[in-house]
């Protein structure tokens, strides 16, 4: 069966993705007929399969049942207790674990929006995300805790932070407060285009933005997915939810929760396919990972490059029993074919291998190809799910032909309603409904996408984004700095690392590590540069002023191979 046939067979009338055309937000979009309309509506679904187990983390067993009363117990005392109402913010700051999501979709049910601030903001990043967002809520765990201390008080939005952890500090609330199970979820009345959650995307003009995603958009992607899947299983493409009594679904999640690939494209697909969730403790750790597929018999992991890299090449990599592993999909950055067949290699049983392509613009997953497809063409992101329009288009907006560079745009439900009060940026970005990435590719005659670069100003370092612009904005901010470029520096295993070109003032003799310690007291530590280059020129510029990064770096594609440094 071709791909169109098996499209044809599940989308069809009657069909299980059976799709329907209806106005969304104005527009007409191709949508499934048979959806759930909210997250609560999506969390209620999953507690329906009882004593069958949700989440593992260390000894804690969550079971889907009490999933859905712990939400539900979450929402009563969020509203009745704390007074949280339908629009307030709900942030989180932790380390993945069952208490971010629990306390995440109960603020949602009960018709908040949740904000997931990013584990590796510095004090300065988090404060500007709480009052951006506007969170009069705030959940943070021991470990992070102390990035938050700074600003109780200082932050006026914010009214109550729950803790997780064995002390709660002075001024916080145990987050025990919240985790009473209840039976019946909150009724306040929820519609498709709400907000769901606000995920902070770097900008590529200075702060970050808050990019919003709907109950909607959250919704159409896992199903699209699930779709993908069965075509998958349907036409020998290969699928990354395996099933089957023999081999019950059980998905390791690595991916952070404050990101789409981890909440949206992860968790909310492996709860509406019936997984057992499985978290990793603390860092990540490839020993830990092998351990845990070991142990839990994972059967899935959506894996960003790096980690798969770090796994598939450490030494022990044979000692563990990893059979049960069947599939494995990755995104979030240029997969190196190296690192592929290096898992071919060491892996007892070849798992199905996907490769997804999406943004938090488009609520995660927005192209996917995996099983033979994916071998035969292991840098392609594959084909669009089928609720959404995908172009190739000119700087005009104009269709190009097959196999013509240009940039990569999508239309359709799970496209991002916008910016959180940047109606500017969502101007720009979403044209007509269209989403414009920034990212440049082509499609090839069969109807394969190529991502072959990035229009926007961007470093993509084992799985984050990290864009130039922020680092250069902070190192200008410097006294001893005259000007300063960032560019990505091509890394086997990170996909790239963050390099940093400066010009000194006259006299100066400011080292290295000054530089990097003026950033590391601004921003995350992932943006801080590990090469620092001092020039005693000007950095190249076209005539319009713009640095020419391409002159600094090299230009064409990013190479993977060892020693590729420039």
């Amino acid at each position: 069966m071709t791909y169109d046939e098996a499209a044809a067979q599940l989308t069809g009338p009657g069909a299980p993705f059976e799709m329907v055309e209806e106005s969304v937000q104005g527009r007409a979009m191709r949508v499934f007929k048979n959806r759930e309309r909210s997250l609560r509506e999506k969390v209620a679904n999953a507690s329906a399969r009882g004593d069958a187990i949700c989440m593992v983390q260390g000894e804690r067993r969550i079971d889907y049942g009490t999933f859905g009363r712990l939400v539900w117990g979450s929402a009563r005392a969020l509203a009745s207790d704390h007074g949280l109402a339908k629009g307030d913010r709900l942030a989180v700051l932790a380390f993945n674990g069952p208490d971010w999501l629990v306390t995440l979709f109960g603020a949602t049910s009960a018709g908040a929006i949740g904000v997931g601030l990013n584990g590796w903001w510095s004090t300065e990043e988090i404060e500007y995300g709480l009052r951006d967002s506007g969170s009069r809520f705030l959940v943070v765990d021991e470990r992070l805790y102390p990035r938050v201390a700074p600003l109780l008080g200082r932050v006026e939005c914010l009214e109550k932070v729950f803790f997780i952890g064995e002390q709660p500090p002075a001024g916080t609330v145990p987050i025990d407060e919240l985790l009473v199970p209840h039976d019946t979820p909150p009724d306040t009345p929820l519609e498709e285009d709400d907000p769901f959650v606000i995920l902070y995307t770097s900008g590529t003009t200075g702060r970050s933005k808050g990019c919003i995603t709907t109950h909607r958009g959250t919704i159409a992607q896992v199903s699209g997915i699930l779709f993908k899947n069965v075509a998958g299983a349907l036409t020998g493409g290969g699928t990354s939810v395996p099933s089957g009594a023999k081999n019950p679904l059980a998905s390791l999640l690595t991916s952070p929760l404050f990101h789409v690939g981890g909440l949206h494209s992860g968790v909310c697909t492996q709860i509406t396919a019936g997984a057992k969730l499985v978290f990793t403790e603390g860092r990540f750790d490839a020993e830990q990972v092998m351990q845990l597929v070991e142990r839990e018999k994972i059967t899935a992991w959506g894996a960003i490059p790096t980690m798969l890299h770090r796994v598939v090449h450490h030494p022990k990599v044979r000692d563990y029993d990893l059979s049960s592993l069947r599939a494995i999909s990755f995104g979030g950055a240029p997969t190196p074919p190296e690192t592929i067949e290096k898992a071919r290699e060491v892996l007892a049983i070849e798992p199905s291998f996907a490769n997804a392509y999406g943004l938090t613009e488009t609520h995660g997953v927005a192209t996917s190809c995996g099983g033979e497809e994916f071998l035969a063409r292991k840098t392609s992101v594959g084909k669009p799910l089928p609720i959404l329009d995908m172009q190739v288009v000119d700087e005009d907006g104009k269709p190009v032909p097959d196999g013509q560079l240009g940039q990569i745009v999508f239309y359709g439900p799970t496209i991002t309603p916008g910016y959180w009060n940047r109606a500017d940026a969502t101007a720009e970005t979403v044209v007509d409904g269209w989403l414009q990435t920034g990212d440049l590719g082509y499609r090839d005659p069969e109807g394969f996408f190529f991502v072959v670069d990035r229009a926007k100003d961007m470093i993509l370092r084992g799985g984050e984004n990290v864009y130039c612009v922020e680092i250069e904005n902070c190192l200008a901010d410097h006294p001893e700095i005259d000007e300063a470029a960032i560019v990505g520096v091509p890394d086997p295993e990170m996909g790239e690392k963050v390099k940093a070109i400066v010009r000194r003032v006259p006299g100066s003799e400011l080292p290295e590590d000054a530089v990097r310690k003026h950033v590391a007291a601004h921003m995350a530590s992932f943006k801080v540069p590990e090469f620092v280059e001092f020039i005693d020129h000007a950095l190249p510029r076209n005539p319009a002023g713009k640095i020419l990064k391409n002159a600094l770096r090299g230009s064409g594609a990013v190479p993977f191979e060892e020693g590729a440094f420039a």
